[in-house]
């Protein structure tokens, strides 16, 4: 299986020894795995792939499981890269694609990183778990942690949309609803966790989820014949897709998969909660807590992302950029988006869309560039937000129309 090497701090470069239980280093940075590569680069070919698992799982060697009895899988991954020509051809893109990670299990990307997260914990034999979570990763864990027999508790902002709540609660999941952010639920979890018995695996408290969800960039270069495009646009609340991917390439790079070309890594936020796009513009190294954080984008609202570091490299380091949207434009942008191509986006997904149409017309991106927008889950999860857009008339305005034959 694994060629894991290591744990590494991602801000002071301290070592860890693999197979054991860690969550941060001691300088409060985020630990990565490292790998084997060089053993990997002369044991595993991309020909293997032919024959691999058709989930994230392919890619088994630089995934961190040593057992393969120990994963937890419900089928994620894999998921279809599209190109959407009459939305390209709508907006001014030749070369636009739509990595759509909707259809994972539980409807979002997340099910990458919480599959690979929850099995490590059986792997270790972790067996309380606890999350804060905006909604989708909630989802994701309680989904994956019923197929495991793990127990989990997860702490919500109160107005998460009801299909991720219902969602944690058809699971099993032990729910905690609070009135506030994403960082109050963290905070009630840090205070409680120690007492409870909870190992902490929320957004980047521990190193698997960012393995998980690296895969989105290994698949997109194997989809693309190993070549990858000109840009790609990442929905960044956590920000740790965005992260796994700039590890993905390197990785993929040292193994002589790919070559050294990097696609312009774009990093979308909602002009209510933005603090990874303040950053950039100021060219800070880190961000600042975003204070009254509102989108109706419920991924997006995390006012102080704890890997902010690690994106703002990946976005200077390629030559990308940060920009936020209004909710205004993110809604009309993913009605745009399912009008125009048959894929249903969650409102994150719409983000991307209408910082393209942006960045399109600022010439910081060209017509002809090679462009993939990652649609983060499906709308399915937002019918609330969208509600808005498409209020019910009434069936006496429907008559009216000729829309409705009243019923007896």
């Amino acid at each position: 299986m694994t060629t894991a090497s290591h744990l590494e701090c991602s801000v002071c470069s301290q070592p860890f020894t693999a197979g054991q239980v860690h969550s941060l280093c001691e300088c409060g940075g985020p630990l990565l795995v490292r790998y084997n590569l060089k053993d990997a680069r002369a044991t595993w070919t991309r020909d293997s792939l032919a024959n691999a698992p058709s989930s994230m799982w392919r890619y088994a060697p630089l995934l961190p499981v040593r057992d393969p009895k120990h994963i937890v899988s419900l089928g994620e991954g894999l998921t279809p890269l599209l190109k959407t020509a009459r939305l390209g051809a709508a907006i001014g893109a030749n070369d636009l694609w739509v990595k759509d990670e909707g259809l994972n299990p539980t409807g979002s990307f997340k099910a990458r990183g919480l599959s690979c997260a929850i099995s490590m914990c059986v792997e270790l034999g972790l067996s309380k778990v606890a999350i804060a979570s905006a909604g989708n990763a909630g989802s994701a864990l309680a989904a994956y942690a019923a197929a495991a027999g793990i127990e989990a508790h997860i702490f919500m902002p109160r107005d998460v949309p009801q299909s991720n709540y219902t969602e944690c609660r058809a699971y099993g999941a032990h729910v905690t609803l609070i009135d506030g952010l994403i960082s109050d639920c963290a905070r009630i979890i840090t205070q409680r966790k120690d007492a409870e018995g909870w190992f902490d695996i929320s957004t980047l408290k521990e190193p698997y989820r960012i393995e998980g969800k690296k895969t989105m960039g290994y698949e997109v270069a194997e989809q693309f014949g190993w070549k990858l495009p000109n840009a790609i646009f990442y929905p960044t609340g956590g920000g740790v897709g965005l992260i796994g991917m700039w590890k993905a390439f390197a990785e993929l790079e040292a193994l002589g998969w790919i070559s050294s070309e990097r696609p312009k890594m774009i990093a979308v936020q909602a002009d209510g909660c933005q603090p990874v796009v303040r950053a950039f513009e100021q060219g800070k190294a880190t961000s600042t807590f975003w204070e009254h954080a509102h989108t109706v984008a419920a991924g997006l609202r995390v006012p102080k992302p704890l890997g902010d570091a690690l994106s703002l490299t990946a976005l200077r380091a390629s030559g990308g950029t940060a920009i936020a949207v209004s909710d205004e434009e993110l809604l009309d942008a993913s009605i745009q988006l399912a009008a125009a191509s048959g894929i249903f986006p969650a409102p994150e997904g719409g983000a991307c869309l209408a910082a393209l149409k942006k960045l399109l017309s600022s010439g910081f991106l060209k017509p002809d560039e090679r462009i993939v927008l990652y649609n983060t889950g499906t709308g399915l999860k937002y019918l609330e937000a969208f509600s808005t857009r498409f209020p019910r008339t009434s069936l006496s305005e429907q008559d009216k129309l000729g829309g409705l034959i009243t019923p007896r």
